[in-house]
């Protein structure tokens, strides 16, 4: 997992660049989409070699970022001074150096996963799912399910389903137990960036228990949810098949129907429903 702390200190690294970049009165990322990118990356060495004059900056753009142009003469001005060229280039020799690392851990880890890269495939056709995340949860969990009864057994293992402790007809606590750090992180990021999803099961899920139970648990579910599918996956070896943004509607209409209803009525509307013919 020690690629996942380079990746995290490449970004506090990049934010750290914008942040110089803020003290220097330039106002690159205004314009650019990624100062990292090609055009972004050769403005900042120029600047770090000594070359302020906007104009002779901006005609390092490439692509797309040439139609910005008188933008960029202006966002380039600024009082890039000697120290501000020493921290930056610092910064930008630091950027590469992670970057070649986390390339070197990269191809280290494939190679390790050759066997499982199978698996690895599989567990990316799910939603929010990246090949990177799909690698974590290969190691961590496994392509084997036989070790896992049930896919409750495999959410259970892994932290995401919550306790049960009852007494005298009292529940104590509703916590989910903890499970592997690593393989948190990784659904923590799928889970996230499946409910950004269009038009999927997983979004609708969390857009559906939101409102209810509040971003955390409702996140929660959906990490459930991607466990369950998980484990279904690697028992049958079949790819992941996306419920569709309205499942949720087409299993239960009659409870969807109510929910609309309410909402309305909430809104200060009177409804009557009348059933179209057959």
């Amino acid at each position: 997992m020690y690629r996942k702390t380079q990746i995290a200190e490449l970004q506090r690294e990049a934010n750290r660049l914008h942040k110089a970049l803020k003290d220097t009165g330039i106002k690159l990322d205004c314009v650019a989409t990624d100062i990292l990118g090609k055009s972004g990356r050769a403005m900042l060495d120029a600047l770090v070699s000594g070359t302020t004059d906007p104009e002779v900056l901006a005609e390092l753009a490439r692509g797309k970022l040439r139609k910005k142009l008188p933008a960029l003469r202006e966002a380039l001005q600024g009082r890039f001074e000697a120290h501000h060229a020493l921290v930056i280039g610092a910064i930008l020799s630091h950027l590469d150096f992670l970057d070649e690392q986390i390339d070197r851990l990269s191809a280290a880890i494939e190679e390790q996963l050759g066997p499982f890269a199978a698996g690895v495939e599989l567990a990316a056709t799910m939603t929010g799912i990246a090949r990177r995340t799909a690698e974590v949860m290969v190691a961590e969990i496994g392509v084997d399910m036989s070790v896992f009864p049930t896919a409750g057994h495999l959410a259970s293992w892994a932290g995401r389903c919550p306790g049960n402790d009852q007494s005298a007809g009292k529940r104590r606590s509703g916590r989910t137990r903890k499970g592997s750090k690593w393989l948190g992180i990784a659904l923590e990021e799928a889970a996230l960036a499946a409910t950004r999803s269009k038009n999927t099961c997983l979004a609708a899920q969390y857009q559906r228990l939101k409102p209810r139970l509040g971003h955390g648990r409702a996140l929660g579910a959906v990490k459930h949810s991607m466990l369950i599918a998980y484990w279904h996956m690697f028992t049958t070896g079949e790819t992941y098949r996306d419920l569709g943004g309205d499942y949720f509607q087409r299993r239960d209409p009659e409870t969807h129907t109510r929910r609309l209803v309410k909402r309305l009525q909430q809104l200060g509307h009177d409804v009557t429903l009348t059933p179209t013919p057959a």
